[in-house]
């Protein structure tokens, strides 16, 4: 259920300071997503125990957990502005290098911590056995599924990187995916409506899907047979998506680990190619 929406329908349940959160809130959904508790608290005038007992009475833990919900609630609502808006004000005039650097940091340590080991496995062993393997991202999210393909290409027979502007020429490329194969769908925030449609259309084929995402709510979370979660968030207008590269970057490391003599044939292979027309500069050697 949409938190904003739920918060709007509990007005009348809550105290009067509660109602005082409430109402900031909805209004600056935007800027409260990234206030700490106490600060929270010093905008609205209460204390900083009241904003943790409003996050509780919501059903929440506590309020670091009600803010991750509404920052990944709002990531989907903002605009391309309002993202740099928010940024400029979480960075203020501090080294902008450092920061986001900092934070990527911190966004592949929760991943690592908290990603499905047993999902992570098993949707490798599904990669390996595929008859084909189908790669889907849109938007910014494409330059992952393009980075996935690269390596997928060198290391399985049948690879479907699929690339379309349209929808109808999405169906098209993804037509005949069926029960022995698998789609990887790589999506983070804002989605798009294409790879929903995608995933879901491959799970009615019966075709085995891989969700790379942000969130278990995310909307092609609920189509997926695994379920990949990397943290991301914000870095302007744009997400930073270093944690899903790492994810990705894994991925390939243990599928060519399953398939390691027949990698290593076609990998030498593809070095006789190469050579023969001469792909890479070889004078730094």
């Amino acid at each position: 259920m949409d938190l904003l929406k739920t918060i709007e329908e509990r007005m009348s349940s809550f105290s009067k300071g509660q109602r005082m959160i409430a109402s900031y809130i909805l209004t600056n959904y935007d800027k409260a997503a990234y206030l700490t508790a106490s600060k929270l608290g010093a905008i609205v005038g209460v204390s900083e125990s009241t904003v943790v007992r409003f996050a509780n009475e919501l059903g929440y833990e506590g309020y670091p957990d009600f803010q991750d919900s509404l920052r990944k609630l709002i990531r989907n609502r903002l605009t391309s502005f309002q993202r740099i808006e928010v940024t400029n004000n979480l960075i203020g005039d501090g080294d902008v290098l450092e920061k986001v650097l900092t934070s990527d940091m911190d966004k592949i340590r929760r991943t690592m911590e908290e990603i499905d080991r047993r999902m992570f496995c098993e949707a490798v062993e599904k990669m390996v056995n595929a008859k084909t393997i189908y790669i889907l991202g849109v938007r910014s999210s494409s330059a992952l599924a393009g980075f996935l393909n690269y390596s997928f290409r060198m290391i399985f027979r049948d690879v479907k990187f699929v690339q379309t502007t349209a929808r109808s020429e999405l169906f098209e490329q993804i037509m005949a995916i069926g029960k022995e194969d698998v789609m990887i769908a790589i999506s983070f925030p804002r989605y798009s409506k294409r790879i929903i449609n995608a995933v879901e259309y491959a799970r009615d084929k019966g075709a085995n899907v891989v969700a790379l995402t942000d969130s278990a709510v995310s909307p092609i979370a609920a189509y997926a047979d695994q379920l990949l979660i990397a943290h991301s968030d914000m870095a302007s207008f744009v997400d930073s998506l270093v944690a899903p590269l790492s994810i990705i970057n894994a991925i390939i490391v243990a599928v060519s680990r399953l398939k390691q003599d027949e990698v290593t044939e076609r990998l030498r292979t593809l070095e006789e190619v190469w050579d023969k027309y001469d792909v890479y500069d070889k004078k730094g050697i």
